[in-house]
């Protein structure tokens, strides 16, 4: 096995810029993108709320949250990114990924490495790790975690995701082990960093995958322990005083400043602001976009960044006649005004979309040029395509209306507002839509049912691997593309590590689905938070979801 040992696997850097259906909260915006500091009531970038402050030890951080956690078993299935805000602060990963430059660096593991076929990767651990119990991290743990995965199956859904055609892990002495595929993944080093796939204790993987949601005997190396969870009401954390193995990309590395973190499940946005503003919590999640200014007015900081991994964007479901066409797909994204919809249910910090990707997701391409708003070239294209009619008329085609059916789901406030307006746009170039949403499986049934044409949505990740998750024939398969050279671009970026090939991949997968209209950008998704003046170090990510607390600190 030919293995490039390294200590770093670089993504390329890419420039940070203002930027769910299937991830984010209930009711507001849930990533962000690096806008600068300024000083009270600021825009501040993923770093910290004031970068100026004396760290102070000490004190108990209130955290309000817009949903319960659902489960902090890391590879269960919960709630979304209030759920990996909580358990962020309980595991660490073997990789972080470095949310100014999106490179892979060592956290839990000191070096690591790919097979140039991006089927093996070996992994040195670093020494001294123990988990909160105390029992010290192996090889051996590594391996038990990943079996314990596979064999959940569906029940580890947020850990099984990453781990795709898993062989198995072999052990060559306690801090050495090599994790084998049956096929190529080469995004296994970025996903890795997730929570999902964190190390657990040998005490953790024996009570029975279905009882770990409580948290309840639950073991990870990370900074804070859990004290208690209270279903729909509170999930208490306390500092642990011996951790000392925080990623290079922190600027402290050691025990967390704070004594305590409680996160307040608080399901109202408006009832998370007006705590933040009577100073019963200090910093607030899921900030909705109409709120940002209110907030900033008040005094409040806020911690934006924008998420990346796949826009928001209206995807073709090709099994449905009407378009299975492409020049019927090309027009409908000659017919939206992503800037009118942006700035109708938006603000600033969220940014229109360049491509199928946002822009601060390794390996994204410009492609806005591509994406104009044209509506006279729209009716032109309908028009070859025998869709008659238009001015304002529904057209038709052999006596049928040209009528498509819009899902989406209402976990993020602006859906509705957004196609209510993409809606009119379309009706404006003859094209009738009916909107229609539902719960997350009775969307995903209602797709593969075909009662659906366009499906509205995003997905975040920190990895261009997200257009295959999404768009492959061999992964979900939703939206049912049946397009060979797309599909040779999806499956090629996961064939080998190298991020340069991966990321000429990930371009051509991109350039396709716009050209082909496979999918049709709108707006990047953003995370902002609402903090406290007194609050300090609280850091987005690279995937734009809080990372751990240990920089944090309160200081008046």
């Amino acid at each position: 096995m030919n293995l490039r040992r390294r200590a770093l696997l670089a993504a390329p850097a890419l420039a940070l810029v203002l930027l769910t259906s299937a991830c984010g909260s209930s009711d507001a915006a849930d990533s962000g993108d690096a806008a600068g500091t300024r000083s009270g009531g600021a825009v501040t970038n993923s770093a910290t709320s004031s970068a100026d402050a004396t760290p102070t030890e000490g004190g108990s951080l209130s955290f309000a949250v817009a949903n319960d956690p659902i489960s902090l078993n890391p590879s269960g299935i919960g709630s979304g990114n209030d759920t990996l805000y909580v358990t962020r602060q309980l595991f660490d990963s073997l990789t972080e990924q470095d949310p100014e430059t999106g490179e892979i660096i060592p956290w839990l593991a000191e070096t690591f490495g790919a097979s140039d076929d991006a089927t093996s990767f070996t992994f040195t651990l670093r020494e001294g790790v123990t988990f909160s119990d105390g029992t010290p991290l192996t090889a051996e743990s590594v391996k038990a975690t990943f079996d314990d995965i596979k064999a959940a199956g569906a029940n580890a859904q947020a850990g099984a995701q990453f781990l795709g055609a898993y062989d198995r892990t072999e052990v060559t002495d306690d801090r050495t082990f090599t994790v084998h595929f049956t096929a190529p993944n080469g995004s296994f080093l970025q996903g890795v960093s997730s929570v999902a796939l964190a190390p657990v204790a040998a005490s953790t993987l024996a009570i029975p995958f279905d009882q770990r949601a409580t948290g309840e005997g639950v073991i990870g190396t990370g900074p804070f322990v859990l004290d208690h969870y209270t279903k729909n009401t509170e999930v208490v954390l306390t500092k642990r005083d011996d951790y000392d193995w925080g990623p290079g990309d922190r600027e402290n590395t050691g025990a967390a400043h704070l004594d305590e973190v409680v996160f307040k499940i608080v399901p109202e946005s408006g009832v998370r602001t007006g705590s933040l503003d009577s100073g019963q919590v200090q910093v607030i999640g899921g900030v909705a976009p109409q709120d940002n200014a209110g907030l900033e007015a008040a005094g409040h900081n806020l911690v934006v960044r924008a998420n990346p991994g796949i826009s928001f964007g209206l995807t073709a479901v090709e099994t449905q006649p009407i378009v299975a066409d492409e020049q019927v797909r090309l027009a409908i994204a000659r017919a939206i005004n992503a800037t009118d919809v942006r700035d109708a249910v938006l603000d600033d910090h969220f940014a229109v979309a360049t491509s199928p990707l946002a822009a601060n997701t390794p390996g994204w391409v410009d492609l806005s040029a591509d994406l104009a708003f044209d509506p006279e070239q729209a009716a032109s294209l309908l028009d070859e395509a025998g869709w008659t009619g238009g001015d304002g008329d529904v057209r038709t085609k052999d006596g049928q209306p040209l009528h498509l059916v819009i899902g989406y789901i209402s976990n993020f406030g602006p859906n509705q507002g957004a196609l209510e307006l993409i809606q009119q746009q379309l009706r404006d170039v003859g094209i009738e839509a009916e909107l229609w949403t539902g719960t997350v499986p009775d969307y995903l049934a209602a797709i593969k049912d075909g009662k659906i044409d366009l499906a509205w949505g995003n997905l975040s990740r920190a990895d261009g691997d997200v257009l295959r998750t999404q768009y492959s024939t061999a992964s979900s398969n939703y939206y049912k593309i049946d397009d060979p050279e797309l599909e040779a671009a999806l499956v090629g970026q996961a064939s080998t590590a190298d991020p340069d090939k991966r990321a000429e991949f990930q371009a051509t997968a991109q350039e396709l689905l716009v050209t082909r209209g496979h999918t049709i950008p709108v707006h990047e998704l953003t995370t902002v938070l609402g903090a406290d003046p007194s609050v300090h170090g609280v850091v987005l990510g690279a995937d734009s979801r809080l990372s751990q607390l240990t920089d944090a600190f309160i200081a008046e």
